[in-house]
């Protein structure tokens, strides 16, 4: 982590909704991650702002200590998995994504139509099921051709056979799925870690 320099934080614009994070503490800390445009170094960085100037840099993840606890800030490979403030007693809360974000926008749709919202959770997680059941079924059959695991456990033949389409479509609806599950900053090691 290095210190800020004391600029100021920029007004999210509705242009930068596929590449960049704004979360809020108590509207006296920011966090703003610029994931696509930092993508060429390698590294995504995360700025901490306290009354809107920037204090600190720090690679992902992140922990930027504040008053009163830390601010922990993690990605997965489809966007912002954790964005925390953790209390000195162990208290934890998420960040409010700022109104004009993309996790913002999903956090309106939760607030003003909640049915559509839980309809649109369980088919990105109907997807990620159906896309981790599908890969272990195509990774099985090869690996169990391997000569030794053949003659130990005999070859496994996938009882399913999907036309290149239809694999195609498995695949982008869990990429997608994964995708609104960043949005929520929902995450679980299996379905996303796969999904994307």
């Amino acid at each position: 982590m290095t210190a800020g320099d004391g600029r100021p934080l920029q007004r999210f614009r509705w242009w930068q909704l596929p590449g960049r994070a704004l979360f809020r503490l108590d509207e006296v800390y920011a966090v703003d991650i610029r994931h696509w445009q930092n993508q060429s170094s390698g590294e995504v960085t995360a700025d901490l702002y306290r009354a809107d100037k920037q204090i600190a840099v720090s690679r992902l993840p992140a922990t930027f200590p504040v008053d009163g606890g830390a601010i922990q800030v993690a990605m997965s490979g489809s966007g912002i998995k954790r964005c925390h403030f953790v209390a000195d007693n162990g208290h934890e809360r998420q960040l409010s994504p700022d109104r004009a974000s993309a996790e913002g926008r999903r956090a309106r749709l939760a607030t003003n139509h909640p049915l559509t919202s839980r309809l649109l959770a369980v088919l990105s997680v109907t997807f990620l099921i159906f896309g981790v059941a599908l890969l272990i079924l195509q990774v099985a059959e090869p690996i169990s051709q391997i000569p030794p695991i053949a003659e130990s456990i005999g070859v496994f033949t996938s009882p399913v056979r999907l036309p290149l389409w239809l694999n195609v479509a498995v695949g982008i609806g869990a990429v997608a799925g994964s995708f609104e599950r960043a949005l929520r900053l929902r995450y679980h090691w299996l379905l996303d870690a796969v999904g994307t």
